[in-house]
């Protein structure tokens, strides 16, 4: 072999070396960045139930989300869930719901909306509380307690939403099982577009948990939750 073939030569053998490394850093990065969304998920595991198969408690926590454009009616997704948390209460597995949401959203008065939607749902608006400043997941599952005194809940959301959700709650000490919540309007193409932007969100929950994040908006102590549950 000539230099100038022995030239030719080198870079063509350190190419494969070179594609071999990115490959093994590709994978690497995608393992650590995976790690929150693992533990989200196992975490959640032995946690997470179908309508059909709830445990009971005395309150269900329902998350918010999108409402309709009319800013009158919830969304298709916050319609199911509110219609499996009309179910748990129907089938005295639930007694009280508290809906928690954004209360000055970009779509609307989230709270606002699932409060008036469980009552066309033959809920009992006595047994509504509503926490207008449920800015997220975790501000969601931190106010339960720390500002309704929820120890021990079900929390209802879509399946791609649930893994994060009851691991969140636990996590800062809220005993909940998850429960899947209908969503007979949603496509495939928007389910799996949630459960992608859900698989990114599990860092920023991760984060949340792991610094102890204070919610967004601290509130008093408030009783409605207590005093809804009493007969």
């Amino acid at each position: 072999m000539t230099d100038s073939e022995a030239t030719a030569a080198g870079p063509v053998r350190r190419w494969p070396r070179r594609l071999r490394r990115a490959a093994i850093l590709g994978v690497v990065v995608l393992l650590l960045a995976s790690l929150p969304w693992l533990w989200t998920t196992l975490a959640a595991r032995g946690h997470l139930h179908s309508e059909a198969d709830a445990p009971a408690a005395d309150v269900v926590i329902v998350l918010g989300t999108a409402v309709a454009a009319d800013r009158q009616r919830p969304g298709d997704r916050l319609a199911g869930r509110l219609e499996t948390a009309a179910a748990l209460v129907t089938s005295g597995r639930a007694k009280v719901v508290l809906v928690s949401g954004d209360g000055g959203g970009t779509s609307g008065d989230e709270p606002a909306v699932m409060t008036s939607y469980l009552a066309g749902l033959g809920v009992d608006p006595q047994r509504v509380v509503a926490d207008p400043f449920g800015l997220d997941t975790y501000d969601s599952c931190l106010r339960a307690r720390e500002v309704y005194g929820v120890e021990r809940a079900l929390i209802v959301t879509q399946s791609y939403h649930l893994s994060r959700a009851v691991t969140l709650c636990r996590q800062i000490g809220l005993d909940v099982d998850g429960v899947t919540a209908r969503c007979d309007g949603c496509g495939a193409a928007l389910l799996a577009e949630k459960s992608v932007r859900d698989y990114f969100a599990s860092g920023k929950a991760a984060w949340d948990a792991v610094r102890g994040r204070a919610p967004a908006v601290s509130s008093p102590a408030d009783p409605a939750v207590q005093n809804a549950l009493r007969p």
